[in-house]
């Protein structure tokens, strides 16, 4: 199966299907999407649209500001699909702007620690909307990083799926990283960033997240029942919803 999908304006569009889960079971493809900004797709036509309509998404969860869309613009309205804006993020900075001394791993994980303190009402929606089933469900942010890399972790954590796969998907983004910056750097005409580590995803921010959320809570599940209260129906719908036994040969990282 395909974990990264192409198109010519969405450069980190994935599958969560396929890791290696909790009871022997694997995650389900083609049922859980993470991506960069679906704005992207603003105007309804051509290829890209195409592909995207073909995957059968019914629901899709916008994590931006909602001055972010009004500035970047969002998915084109289409009756295939539910479109829910859920702004997980409470206070914003800007990366671009941060000097080349700001260590990437602290700073980062520091900030998504911010997050799951202040978007816990987001996050619990997001949680119900993946577990409620209905369908496909894609997930994303403006560069699919940092807000989505959280929500993906948060899932998968939830769905048994170890903290090294978790680490490793959210560091795919890396191969995203160039056309991110570029399509960044095209919106921003005369603007440089000034972060050598500008649209990143090294591991170690998400190494740091999960242990600043296990030092805090326990564990990833420990944060999420105790803040987000992800109790056992919760959890056992998105288990129901995204799980199945798992092939022979287990699921694959890339």
């Amino acid at each position: 199966m395909e974990r990264h999908l192409a198109f010519q304006r969405l450069h980190n569009f994935r599958d969560l299907g396929g890791y290696a889960a909790a009871g022997g079971a694997a995650v389900r493809w083609g049922r859980l999407y993470r991506a960069d900004s679906l704005g992207k797709l603003r105007g309804g036509s051509g290829d890209d649209w195409e592909r995207f309509l073909a995957l059968g998404v019914r629901t899709v969860v916008d994590l931006r500001y909602p001055w972010e869309i009004e500035w970047r613009g969002r998915v084109p309205e289409h009756p295939s699909f539910a479109y829910h804006n859920l702004s997980v993020e409470h206070r914003p900075y800007d990366q671009a702007r941060l000097g080349p001394e700001v260590e990437i791993g602290p700073y980062l994980a520091e900030r998504y620690l911010e997050v799951a303190e202040d978007g816990v009402v987001e996050l619990r929606r997001a949680l119900e909307l993946i577990a409620a089933g209905d369908g496909p469900l894609v997930f994303h942010c403006a560069s699919g990083k940092d807000r989505t890399g959280l929500l993906a972790a948060l899932v998968l954590g939830l769905l048994g799926v170890d903290d090294e796969t978790i680490v490793a998907d959210y560091a795919l983004t890396e191969l995203a990283t160039g056309r991110l910056v570029a399509d960044w750097s095209a919106s921003d005409p005369g603007r440089e960033p000034t972060w050598p580590h500008f649209g990143r995803a090294p591991g170690e921010v998400m190494r740091r997240f999960l242990d600043g959320l296990a030092s805090r809570y326990g564990s990833l599940p420990g944060y999420a029942a105790g803040r987000l209260g992800a109790d056992e129906a919760l959890v056992g719908a998105l288990r129901r919803h995204l799980l199945e036994p798992a092939p022979a040969s287990g699921g694959a990282v890339g």
